[in-house]
């Protein structure tokens, strides 16, 4: 009886030597032919945010690995998301995939032009939920579509940001404290009836602070803009203050130039978890699939998160990458600070949040941003 068992323990042990084995010269395979074709196709064409020190990271290194060109188009995720509608209509396809804030993506959901994100995951490292915090998380994750991949989050106070030669860090402890009349005609803010950064800062502020404090807030004068680099560059040349609703990606070259330009500290009432520039789209039938599905599994493999994390100062959910570093810049990776059950009460992304919070303060701004 013994002899018998040692000899199916044997069996066994051989099957799944063989299934695993199997399974790795799957993938390989695949990844392989992947590669060769991506070759042939010659390039990749990304759109990614405006940030020159992420443009310069992402070209170098994707050619240095791959051998073909990544085509990158810098611009805000609505600006990209809009021009990927207007040529879907049209039947042009010129990006392959498109990184994107928080809530870009939610009137992209029903359009039909993109492809679910598992499709084009090869890499063992990328398709494994286990390497990421929480597993896998998704941006549409009220229509349950799985379309564009969620990953980053991150605990930050990068919204707000002061020119230290006007204020003062111990000025500015609480979110009231925007409302003294000594920033009046000195606070920028990003502006809120568009998707983007300066939204998601006015959205945290209507669900914890309320339309009255929003109210006064306007009162302040503010100077509202869409145009984020003129908010960075009004902030360094000390046209305001305070700003709200621009991150790294607009003040890094104003930081690296040395000009008076800083992130607050957190403020008393604390901040919301984002994902800031971190949701990933891939359009459905791309020009280039096999460049396209090269660049995703780079983006999401462990190289790919800490050059993208690195560049631009967001906290990956990956789990081998280290972002405790971060905390010197201001930044605070969601995974070392919350667990995930905080995180779902912080977080103010994701296609729930972006319907129940910041499209109804959105509409808000609409109706007191005339």
């Amino acid at each position: 009886m013994k002899e018998l068992s040692r000899i199916v323990s044997i069996i066994l042990a051989f099957v799944f030597a063989i299934g695993h084995a199997n399974a790795q010269t799957s993938w390989q395979s695949e990844w392989e032919k992947t590669l060769a074709a991506a070759k042939k196709e010659g390039k990749v064409v990304v759109g990614i945010p405006p940030s020159a020190e992420l443009r310069k990271e992402l070209e170098s290194a994707f050619k240095a690995k791959f051998g073909f060109e990544l085509e990158l188009f810098a611009a805000t995720g609505p600006q990209i998301a809009n021009r990927v509608v207007t040529e879907g209509k049209a039947g042009v396809r010129y990006f392959d995939t498109f990184i994107f804030g928080s809530c870009t993506g939610v009137p992209l959901i029903k359009t039909g032009l993109f492809d679910q994100a598992e499709n084009y995951m090869v890499l063992p490292e990328v398709k494994d939920p286990k390497n990421w915090w929480g597993g896998h998380v998704f941006m549409d994750n009220v229509s349950s579509t799985r379309l564009f991949y969620s990953f980053i989050a991150t605990k930050t106070t990068e919204g707000f940001w002061y020119n230290t030669t006007l204020a003062k860090p111990d000025e500015l402890r609480s979110l009231d404290d925007f409302l003294d009349p000594k920033w009046k005609g000195k606070i920028g803010l990003s502006d809120p009836r568009v998707p983007g950064s300066g939204l998601s800062v006015w959205s945290y502020l209507w669900d914890i602070k309320g339309e009255d404090y929003l109210k006064k807030l306007v009162q302040q004068d503010l100077f509202v803009t869409q145009n984020l680099r003129q908010l960075a560059e009004a902030l360094a040349k000390a046209k305001v203050a305070l700003t709200l609703g621009i991150g790294v990606a607009q003040t890094e070259p104003f930081v690296k130039a040395g000009l008076p330009v800083k992130s607050l500290p957190e403020p008393r009432e604390g901040t919301p978890s984002s994902n800031g520039y971190g949701s990933l789209a891939i359009l459905k039938n791309p020009p280039h699939p096999n460049a396209a599905k090269v660049f995703v599994n780079w983006l999401l493999s462990k190289d790919g998160q800490e050059l993208y994390s690195r560049a631009l100062l967001h906290g990956t959910r990956r789990l081998d990458v280290d972002t405790k570093w971060m905390v010197k810049e201001g930044v605070e990776a969601a995974k070392d600070y919350l667990s995930v059950k905080d995180n779902e009460r912080l977080r103010n992304y994701l296609e729930d949040k972006c319907v129940e919070v910041r499209m109804k303060s959105q509409k808000f701004a609409e109706k007191i941003l005339q």
